[in-house]
């Protein structure tokens, strides 16, 4: 009997509700009879709040958890809507999902296929999986403001930083590159953010004893940042904290075609939470129903949803589906729909 997968899908604002039909069509293509898969549709995002008043309930959030993956097209709204503003949506939406559902790892792969273009004057081979911590850093909200709104104001933003976060991500990057290409590279600021910095570098050695065929390396952020652009094939796998994988992960899309092929995943390790797998790119309002939005960042996601959930062989046979589909169309993705990209894709799975 075929496997199900229950699937909860949050289509969200603009051109996600678009690539996300696409990417769930070409899920179900690519599954045939060696999984079933059932989806739910909910409707959260920018637009639902501003009709409901309503981001995230905790009724829906008990409901979500019983799933076994969430896909998520993409969110928010016109960023100059005051109503919208301090990144409400994505603090109330996608940080309360990572944070409710202990998304501890944040998996994003970078690779230039043939007939893409990298900004990059000579790219060399780019072939890199960025594995950023989800839960901690910066971006737990620790922190508040003094005299708010006076020139005496005083705002902080606590990094927080645990053994227990920080050796799962590790644990799981280090068996990522033993997969691979066997070298980690970890990514921090170790001579000025001493604390945070020391606990990731004293972890990251003590877990190397355990993949000792893994090459380890360091970089500094801003070391990190030249390299991306002047030397991105050294990179195999690079493990890191939140803030800076989120930096990093940005760069890498660009240079390797643009982050309308970007995918990312938001990882549960134990299986208690769904796992949510997205596009990297924003919800492009300008473009949204006008039916050219690319799917592929979208498409990509379902190839890592069905890796993380035992099904390497289609994932891959979807990721190969798209490298052809890019190839085969190298230049001409404007003047195909977002439904003639989805049905070219789901042609080479037939």
């Amino acid at each position: 009997m075929a496997k199900t997968l229950n699937i909860a899908v949050i289509g969200g604002d603009g051109i996600g509700p678009e690539v996300t039909k696409e990417a769930i069509e070409t899920l179900r293509t690519v599954s045939g009879a060696a999984l079933s898969i059932t989806t739910s549709d909910f409707v959260l995002g920018a637009q639902h709040f501003l009709d409901t008043g309503e981001i995230l309930s905790e009724e829906t959030l008990d409901a979500l958890a019983s799933f076994d993956a969430i896909v998520l097209g993409a969110v928010g709204g016109d960023p100059r809507d005051p109503r919208l503003a301090g990144g409400i949506i994505e603090r109330g939406l996608l940080l309360k999902l990572r944070f409710a559902f202990d998304h501890g790892v944040n998996l994003r792969p970078t690779t230039l296929l043939p007939g893409l273009t990298s900004p990059l004057a000579n790219p060399g081979a780019i072939d890199f999986l960025v594995v950023r911590e989800g839960t901690e850093g910066p971006y737990v909200g620790n922190g508040g403001s003094l005299r708010s709104g006076t020139r005496e104001e005083i705002a902080t933003e606590v990094s927080l930083n645990t053994a227990f976060g920080v050796e799962r991500v590790v644990r799981y990057a280090f068996a990522k590159a033993q997969l691979r290409r066997k070298k980690l590279t970890l990514v921090h600021k170790t001579n000025v953010l001493v604390h945070a910095g020391g606990l990731w570098s004293r972890i990251v050695d003590e877990v190397a004893s355990d993949f000792p065929d893994v090459a380890l390396d360091y970089l500094h952020i801003d070391a990190t940042m030249i390299f991306m652009v002047s030397d991105p094939s050294r990179f195999d796998v690079i493990v890191t904290d939140n803030l800076f994988g989120d930096i990093i992960t940005d760069l890498a899309g660009a240079i390797g075609g643009g982050i309308g092929l970007a995918a990312s995943a938001n990882l549960n390790l134990t299986g208690e939470y769904p796992s949510m797998f997205e596009p990297v790119h924003g919800s492009a309002p300008d473009i949204a129903g006008k039916g050219i939005a690319d799917p592929r960042a979208a498409i990509m996601s379902m190839a890592l949803l069905l890796d993380h959930h035992g099904f390497a062989d289609l994932g891959l046979a979807l990721s190969r589906a798209v490298a052809t589909d890019v190839s085969q169309h190298s230049g001409t993705s404007a003047s195909r729909s977002t439904t003639e990209i989805g049905n070219d894709i789901r042609a080479l799975l037939s």
